[in-house]
C-alpha cells in the first residue's frame, strides 16, 4: 500500500478510518489488508523499541463491540503472526485493559493493540497501540504507517491463544475498591446498600456491572445497554452526547439511584450523574475527580485542557487549595504534561480533559474511564458512611450559566499559517484594548471581570482541521452575548474566516 494512503489513516496518536460501508459518500479505507500490514510494521517497530527479536515478542490483541472489530482483529493477528510474533487473543476488551495487559504479571505482553474508534459512528474503526511506556506518540504512529508502505498482506497462524483479559482487569478494580472503602460492614460486599446504574451504550463497558458492581454488592437494577452491539442502536456511546446523557439521567431518576455512570465505547472516558439527575460532565467531572484526590495530594497541580472555565480554576485553587495548569486540547497533551511535571518534582495527580479523558499519576498515567468510575464509586461509599452525599464534594463549584462554542471555517489551502496570523492579530488587538489576557498554552484567552460582563473566551486552532473554535462562557445571563460581540469585533476583517 502507498505511504500517502496509509498516512491518511493517522488521527493524532491513533489509527482511524472507515471500516465498512453504511454512510453515503464515505469510502472504506481501513481494510483488513491495511490493518494487516500496519500490524506487521508495528511488530518491527516494537522489536526495535524493546531490543528483542520479533520472534520473541508477545502481543495482545483486543477489540470493542464494533461490527468490524472481529475481522480487523483477525487481520491484525494474522499480520503479527506472519512476522513470528506470539499473539494472544484478548477478545472483547477495553482500551485501558489492553494497556494493563502489559503491566499485569499474568500477561506481561511486550505490546498490545486495541481495535476501536471510540465514540465514532458504527462504520468507523481504528487501532490503538501500547508498549510499556503507555500509548504511542504521534511520531510513532507516523513511523509505523510509513513502515507499512510497500508491505503486502501476509497470514501466519489462524489459531491464537485466548486470554480472558477483561476478567483479570475487573478483578484488579474489585481489589482497588475493597482496599479503599473505609469501615464497610461487609468487607466482601462493600457496596451493599448503594444503588448504582450504568449505561454502557452497547460498547465494551457492560462488564463494570456484572464483574465489579454486582460482585461487590451494589444494586444495579436499571442499568442499561450493557450488551455489546456495534450498531449502537440506543444512542451514541459518548458521555458528551446530549441523548446519551439524557438516557443515563432518566435511568438515575427512574430508579432513584445514588449514582449514574456512563462510558464511551472502549471505556477510556466516562461521566457521572448525581441522584437528582444533575450531570457531572466537563468542568464538573474534573472538579469531582480533583476533590477526591485533594486530601491525598494537598497543594498539587491539576492539568486540564484549554477549554476549562474560570469557575473551575477558582474551585480548584480557592476551595481545594490546588493549582490549576490549564494546558492544551488533546488527551495525550495533558497526559504528557502531567508526566513532565511529575518528572520535574511538581506533584500532579490528575490530567483530565473536559471530554472525560482522565489519567491518574497513580494509575500509570492511563486515561481509564473504569478506574475513574471506581474512584468515584469509592468516594460515594465513603461519603455515605459519613452521612454525606457525593455531590457535597463539589457543592462550592459555581454553576454553569451560559456557554457557547462557534467554529469558524478557514477557507484557504494553508489554513494552519492563516490561523496563526489570525491569532497573532487577535491578541494584538486585545492587548491594544487593555483586555485581560491570562497565560495560554493554546490560542488566545481573554478574561472579562468588569461590571458590564463577566466570563471568558478562548480562540484557538483545531488540532487537525481547517477550523478555529471559539469558546465562550458568561457568568451571568446575557454575558455570553456581550463577550461574543467583543470577539466578533476583534475578528473583523479576516476575509478567509466564515461561520
Amino acid at each position: 500500500m502507498e505511504t500517502k494512503t496509509l498516512l491518511k489513516l493517522q488521527n493524532g496518536s491513533d489509527v482511524r478510518g472507515i471500516a465498512c460501508e453504511g454512510i453515503e459518500g464515505e469510502n472504506v479505507n481501513l481494510t483488513p489488508e491495511a490493518s494487516n500490514v500496519i500490524a506487521q510494521s508495528f511488530a518491527s517497530w516494537l522489536a526495535k523499541k524493546t531490543g528483542k527479536a520479533v520472534a520473541d515478542l508477545r502481543v495482545g490483541v483486543g477489540r470493542d463491540s464494533r461490527i468490524t472489530g472481529e475481522a480487523l482483529a483477525n487481520a491484525v493477528s494474522a499480520g503479527l503472526s506472519a512476522c513470528g510474533v506470539s499473539v494472544v487473543d484478548c477478545g472483547m476488551a477495553t482500551t485501558p485493559a489492553m494497556f494493563m495487559s502489559i503491566v499485569f504479571d499474568e500477561t506481561k505482553f511486550d505490546g498490545s493493540i486495541m481495535i476501536t474508534a471510540s465514540h465514532l459512528p458504527f462504520n468507523r474503526n481504528g487501532l490503538k497501540f501500547f508498549d510499556k511506556d503507555g500509548g504511542l506518540e504521534h511520531e510513532d504512529i507516523t513511523a509505523i504507517l510509513e513502515g507499512a508502505a510497500g508491505l503486502s498482506e501476509k497470514s501466519g497462524s489462524t489459531e491464537f491463544k485466548k486470554f480472558d483479559l477483561i476478567s483479570l482487569y475487573a478483578n484488579h478494580l474489585v481489589k482497588t475498591i475493597k482496599s479503599e472503602i473505609k469501615g464497610a460492614k461487609n468487607p466482601e460486599k462493600p457496596l451493599s446498600g448503594l444503588k448504582i446504574v450504568v449505561d454502557a451504550g452497547n460498547g465494551a463497558g457492560g462488564f463494570f456491572v456484572s464483574k465489579i458492581l454486582d460482585v461487590l454488592g451494589a444494586d444495579t437494577k436499571g442499568s442499561q445497554f450493557l450488551e455489546p452491539d456495534g450498531m449502537f442502536p440506543n444512542h451514541i456511546p459518548n458521555p458528551e452526547n446530549a441523548k446519551a446523557m439524557e438516557a443515563i439521567q432518566n435511568a438515575v431518576l427512574k430508579n432513584k439511584a445514588d449514582l449514574g455512570l456512563i462510558f464511551d465505547t472502549d471505556v477510556d472516558r466516562m461521566s457521572a450523574v448525581f441522584p437528582d439527575g444533575t450531570e457531572v460532565n466537563r468542568d464538573a467531572i474534573i472538579a469531582l475527580s480533583a476533590a477526591i484526590l485533594a486530601p491525598q495530594y494537598p497543594g498539587s497541580t491539576i492539568i486540564t485542557d484549554s477549554v476549562t472555565s474560570d469557575r473551575l480554576t477558582r474551585f480548584l485553587e480557592k476551595e481545594l487549595g490546588l493549582k490549576h495548569h490549564c494546558f492544551k486540547r488533546g488527551y495525550k497533551n495533558v497526559i504528557n504534561e502531567c508526566k513532565r511535571l511529575n518528572a520535574e518534582g511538581i506533584v500532579s495527580p490528575l490530567a483530565m480533559e473536559t471530554s472525560g479523558h482522565g489519567a491518574l499519576k497513580d494509575n500509570f498515567y492511563l486515561d481509564d474511564g473504569a478506574f475513574l468510575a471506581v474512584k468515584i464509586t469509592i468516594a460515594l461509599a465513603n461519603a455515605k458512611s459519613q452521612g454525606k452525599e457525593l455531590a457535597s464534594l463539589i457543592e462550592k463549584l459555581e454553576p454553569l450559566v451560559e456557554a457557547k462554542e462557534l467554529r469558524y471555517k478557514i477557507n484557504c489551502e494553508d489554513f494552519s499559517a492563516y490561523g496563526d496570523s489570525v491569532l497573532a492579530e487577535f491578541k494584538k488587538r486585545a492587548e491594544a484594548a487593555n483586555m485581560i489576557l491570562p497565560k495560554s498554552y493554546e490560542g488566545v484567552r481573554i478574561s472579562f471581570q468588569d461590571e458590564d460582563k463577566k466570563g471568558w473566551l478562548l480562540l484557538r486552532k483545531s488540532l487537525h482541521d481547517p477550523v478555529m473554535p471559539l469558546n465562550i462562557e458568561g457568568e451571568r445571563a446575557g454575558d455570553a452575548k456581550k463577550i461574543l460581540q467583543v470577539a466578533e469585533e476583534l475578528l473583523a476583517g479576516f476575509d478567509k474566516l466564515s461561520k
